[in-house]
């Protein structure tokens, strides 16, 4: 359906998550894949959604001079918010430990920003979720980090792995974006540049 409205545009999906290609294949778009490597970096002064929708408008920079008027390049950016600290990706088991550690028995807020980069054009949108874990014991967290090795995450999970499934006791808001791309999002913002 939106594929169709989208037959004159060349999608281009800057990511390298599995996840988020999924999506976009579940979402019945054509697109292709250019990955350029970006240091992601951000000032100390920005909080919350800033740093998300930071990220995912310094990761299109380097695709600046390439774009044709009918490219649409699409970056994006998930953080996990917990007491009023970013979590990216673990560095290692003990970092992942930490972050899982930190977020047992207590909320946090899921949030990916998604920016639309087109020649002379710019949107970012951005979904926050809320997710709730139950009481992690030690060997749970060690367990899902040893099997799992969720190094590639940011906040150390994923919600669709194990930790999801015995974990997670409540969600406020879009799952997908959990998992890495507000699809409802995407959708919804593709359709409305494409009018």
């Amino acid at each position: 359906m939106l594929n169709t409205k989208l037959n004159n545009f060349n999608i281009i999906l800057a990511s390298g998550s599995p996840r988020r290609q999924q999506f976009f294949k579940d979402l019945g778009l054509t697109f292709e894949i250019r990955l350029k490597p970006v240091k992601e970096e951000y000032p100390n002064r920005l909080h919350h959604f800033e740093i998300s929708d930071y990220l995912a408008q310094l990761k299109s920079l380097p695709f600046k001079d390439e774009l044709n008027d009918n490219d649409i390049l699409i970056t994006s950016d998930t953080i996990v918010w917990h007491n009023d600290t970013a979590l990216g990706k673990p560095r290692n088991h003990d970092d992942a430990f930490n972050m899982l550690s930190s977020m047992s028995d207590t909320s946090h807020e899921v949030i990916t920003s998604v920016c639309f980069t087109m020649a002379n054009s710019q949107k970012t949108v951005n979904a926050i979720t809320k997710v709730t874990f139950k009481a992690l014991s030690e060997s749970e967290i060690n367990y899902y980090i040893d099997t799992y090795k969720p190094f590639d995450k940011a906040g150390a999970y994923g919600i669709q792995e194990w930790i999801g499934q015995i974990g997670i006791t409540n969600i406020e808001g879009s799952y997908t974006n959990v998992v890495g791309l507000p699809t409802h999002l995407v959708y919804k913002t593709l359709n409305s540049m494409v009018l």
